[in-house]
């Protein structure tokens, strides 16, 4: 159902009248709740930003800590509600181990969050107002992973997580701040942005990455930078824990899901089973 639609019944609800609404509900019914929905004030950016959480169901039952994955895109109309389903049915499966999933909603100005400054004309033509990353990466950073850990139990194992534009800020992020995070995933991301400078300067890896213990989940469908994808995969190969996957059966729209799954399996692999005697 298209968003308009589920606006449309929404506000049907509302104007039904008091006498709908103090109706108790039938018997057996019951709100289905996923997670819960906070804004939160940035100073860096001068405005509030939402992010929304997802806890794992063992994360009630005790005090253990969790990795905790950012994910980009993440608000309830994006990726939120597919990711944390993923999520929770690999870790109650044990094919993962749990996780908390972090989502950090993009708003009216994504295109600008995610992008690094270019001087393109395609570029300029696509997103003429570009360049916001490096001030959205502190926000990330500095604000939204320090909300997350002064109220969660997390154990300091941070992922970050995109796709498309998103993807390409995941990659710009471990090219320019290796340490921000442990992990990153990276799906069909943006790497024709700026004629894949990215990916073309080999400087990044000798500089940055060298002795750095991080890990890289990229994949790439048939309609993504697939030669900029493989350059920077070739380029990384021997500096970082590097897992490329070219799912050339997957488009751009289709890619997201099947290739969140692998990512999962190799960023939360859970601990190999003891030897049977």
């Amino acid at each position: 159902m298209h968003r308009r639609s589920l606006l449309t019944l929404a506000t049907a609800s509302l104007l039904a009248g008091p006498a709908l609404a103090a109706e108790p509900p039938p018997s057996g019914e019951h709100p289905i709740v996923i997670g819960q929905s906070y804004a939160v004030p940035s100073a860096i950016l001068g405005e509030t930003r939402r992010l929304n959480v997802w806890l794992p169901p063992s994360y009630g039952q005790g005090e253990q800590r969790y990795p905790v994955i950012y994910l980009l895109d993440g608000g309830e109309e994006e990726d939120f509600h597919h990711i944390t389903g993923l999520a929770r049915i690999s870790g109650e499966y044990g094919v993962t181990r749990e996780f908390i999933v972090v989502g950090i909603e993009s708003g009216a100005t994504r295109r600008y969050d995610m992008t690094f400054p270019s001087a393109q004309p395609d570029d300029l033509k696509a997103i003429p107002r570009n360049g916001g990353a490096a001030r959205f990466r502190r926000f990330v950073v500095e604000e939204a992973r320090g909300w997350v850990e002064g109220r969660y139990r997390t154990s300091g194992e941070r992922v970050i997580m995109g796709e498309s534009l998103a993807g390409l800020f995941v990659v710009e992020t471990l090219l320019k701040q290796p340490d921000a995070f442990d992990g990153y995933i990276a799906i069909d991301p943006s790497l024709w942005w700026d004629k894949g400078s990215l990916a073309h300067d080999q400087s990044f890896p000798a500089l940055k990455l060298h002795a750095s213990q991080r890990r890289l989940f990229m994949a790439v469908s048939s309609q993504g930078s697939l030669e900029e994808g493989g350059l920077l995969a070739e380029s990384l190969r021997n500096a970082i824990d590097l897992t490329y996957v070219v799912m050339p059966a997957e488009t751009h729209a289709s890619i997201y899901h099947p290739a969140a799954t692998q990512a999962f399996r190799v960023m939360f692999a859970p601990p190999p089973a003891p030897p049977a005697h």
